[in-house]
């Protein structure tokens, strides 16, 4: 644990950090590089509403824990394509990884 970071809020930031690496692949792909950015945009714009502007990375891991459900929700009704539940996972945790950039408590 590094001094005065929560547990819960480094292991979500190993899993956020491991999967954008794992996005950042798949994107190299050129058939799946348009899909994954348009689920990527579509999560972290749900991410933006239900967490605004201003938030901690304590409040990113915890709306980490609910995240899945409503990732699937929003993709299945905003921007679905063929393939995206094998991939939802990976960039969920990029868009998480991208978006806790924007915490006020943010640390690289």
């Amino acid at each position: 644990m590094i001094a005065g970071v929560p547990e819960n809020v480094e292991v979500a930031r190993q899993q956020w950090r491991e999967g954008y690496l794992r996005f950042q692949t798949l994107a190299d792909e050129p058939a799946s590089r348009d899909r994954l950015y348009r689920e990527l945009e579509t999560i972290s714009d749900e991410l933006r509403r239900r967490i605004g502007q201003t938030f901690t990375m304590a409040e990113a891991a915890e709306m980490y824990g609910d995240a899945e459900r409503w990732a699937t929700e929003t993709v299945a009704e905003r921007a679905p394509a063929r393939g995206w539940p094998r991939d939802l996972a990976i960039v969920l945790d990029a868009a998480f990884c991208l978006y806790a950039r924007a915490a006020v408590d943010y640390a690289p």
